[in-house]
């Protein structure tokens, strides 16, 4: 999805957006020696490992290290550690990161005093970097002042995925007049939930990606940026650059990080060596590949610990997969496994049955509390860890196919940020999606240590949630919302059949339809309609655009210090 789009900031330092394994023979031809990328991976669902870069960057004889620094508020030692690094490579460098902001940030740190900050304001403008706040920063000792910002918004919203511009579109509906602004880098947009079904071959890649631009709701403003820190105190954020923003209420939806590295040579080996995983975009395609030529062997799936985003997406995958085998009369010779770190198939005991009804009629076999922690690409050899009771002990096993969940944790800018809790999670009550001490602070979606599934769906009914709360902290509504942990699931146990799984707090059903026409408990062929006809629709023309269909969440009028639930 990247273009290479250097930018020339000295003679021999460069800087871009993040790059892709194919913009790699590029940047040998444009005559750069070295690579330097300065993003920790797993920052976004579609993000190239490193690992990735430098094999192909090794091959082609180019220099290329690793100096991550967190989409946080650089430190003086990064910027040391960036500048002895950078010097000892050989010239020209490429450096990257997500937009290629924090790659300038911490080369204009170092760069004074050998360039004035007239010159580090003139070499940033020329590259199309706005470097004030980081000279504003140079000049206060490099220290933020909390005195100075460079722009003010009533409603400032971290993160444009799914729960950042549901919550944006709420508020419009509600207030159209609202001053509302979205910070995020991306320049794309992805319908996630549907990269199951790209490697199942149902869906292209396509069909789940829309531009950022083209989805920003009417009216709301986009600041394409990386949030570097919260100071929720003075009501700022800084984002990349140094730049300090000012709010009157903040909602935080980022998402959630995807620890591949917690796996031990998983990066190196991911998209090839029959090793693959639906949590990226650009893998999808390669899951669909291998189901399609696998012909005998072993498949292996894998499910990390909790907490992660869709729980059930690491079992769909081994759904999906064995019915294509079964279907083409490929299963007899394939062994199927499942490895779930936790102790059960499904987190809801009502809907295993019906799973276990699949896993018997793919002849899956079902390990738990066994957890994957190495890749061997090439060997094709996984080894897990294995708790039993008191006892724990590595497995290894031999794959010809398989497919990975990261393990995942809230982004790094949060778990350092006065906004989380103890584990690194937004701190919210889990009811109104406020924040438990900062009453002008709300969030949603997978960073928030509310105790719901983290699905699209559980999203699209905390948006409107967020919305009315905010607006009654504005004075602008009359009722407070209340949020009952609504997450929805599609289990998606073939091709034409789905387990409609809906469920709350507590793991309490809560069903969107009769069970006459959609019986929660048993694979449907309509919920497969619905999720593979509906729910996209329902994603793009609702949700984003703040059209609340089936999701009116409960109310409570509050007056004198006293409520009612409605």
């Amino acid at each position: 999805m990247y273009n290479t789009n250097y930018k020339n900031v000295t003679e021999n330092f460069s800087v871009s957006p993040q790059i892709t394994v194919d913009d790699v023979e590029k940047i040998s031809a444009l005559g750069f020696k070295s690579i330097m990328c300065n993003r920790p991976d797993g920052e976004s669902a579609e993000q190239v490992t490193f690992d990735e870069i430098q094999q192909r960057a090794t091959e082609l004889g180019l220099t290329c290290i690793h100096v991550p620094v967190p989409s946080a508020k650089v430190t003086e030692q990064e910027v040391t550690d960036f500048k002895s690094k950078l010097d000892a490579l050989p010239s020209p460098t490429l450096a990257y990161c997500r937009t290629g902001t924090r790659s300038i940030t911490l080369w204009s740190m170092g760069a004074h005093p050998k360039y004035s900050y007239d010159e580090i304001l003139k070499l940033g403008q020329n590259a199309g970097y706005d470097l004030a706040g980081v000279v504003r920063r140079l000049q206060n000792n490099g220290e933020t002042n909390v005195n100075s910002y460079d722009a003010v918004y009533s409603i400032v919203i971290v993160g444009g995925g799914a729960g950042g511009i549901a919550a944006a579109a709420s508020i419009k509906a509600r207030s159209p007049n609202a001053d509302i602004v979205i910070i995020d880098p991306s320049d794309i947009h992805y319908y996630q939930p549907g990269w199951t079904l790209v490697g199942r071959g149902v869906f292209s890649p396509q069909q789940t990606v829309r531009t950022m631009a083209s989805i920003i709701p009417k009216g709301v403003k986009w600041i394409q940026s990386a949030v570097a820190a919260f100071l929720p105190d003075e009501n700022l954020i800084i984002i990349d650059g140094c730049r300090a923003i000012k709010y009157e209420q903040l909602i935080v939806c980022p998402g959630i990080k995807l620890d591949w590295n917690k796996i031990k040579g998983l990066t190196e080996t991911l998209g090839q060596n029959g090793v693959t995983s639906n949590y990226r975009y650009d893998l999808a395609p390669y899951t669909w590949e291998l189901v399609q030529n696998l012909k005998s062997g072993k498949a292996v799936f894998s499910q990390p610990p909790m907490p992660i985003k869709c729980a059930g997406a690491p079992q769909k995958a081994m759904y999906l997969s064995s019915d294509y085998w079964y279907k083409n009369d490929a299963l007899r010779n394939i062994e199927v496994e499942f490895y779930n770190a936790g102790p059960v198939l499904f987190g809801v005991k009502e809907y295993v049955p019906a799973l276990m009804e699949y896993v018997e009629k793919y002849n899956a076999k079902l390990n738990f509390s066994q957890e994957l922690i190495e890749v061997k690409g090439k060997s094709k050899t996984a080894i897990f860890k294995v708790t039993q009771g008191d006892s724990v002990f590595l497995k290894e096993i031999e794959f010809d196919m398989l497919h990975v969940v990261p393990p995942q944790s809230a982004p790094d800018f949060i778990k350092s940020s006065p906004l989380a809790d103890t584990n690194g999670w937004i701190d919210i009550d889990q009811s109104t999606l406020q924040h438990k001490k900062y009453a002008n602070v709300f969030a949603l979606g997978d960073a928030t240590n509310a105790p719901n599934a983290k699905t699209a769906a559980a999203a699209r009914m905390q948006a409107p949630v967020v919305a009315t709360n905010l607006l009654y902290e504005r004075g602008e509504a009359d009722k407070k919302a209340i949020y009952n942990g609504y997450g929805s699931c599609p289990l998606t146990v073939e091709v034409g059949k789905v387990v409609l799984a809906e469920f709350g707090y507590g793991g309490k059903i809560l069903n969107s339809f009769p069970t006459w026409l959609i019986n929660d408990k048993k694979p449907s062929s309509l919920a497969w309609y619905l999720k593979e006809k509906v729910l996209p629709a329902v994603y793009w023309q609702g949700m984003l655009k703040g059209r609340e269909w089936m999701i009116t969440p409960e109310h409570v009028s509050v007056s004198n210090n006293h409520s009612s639930t409605e």
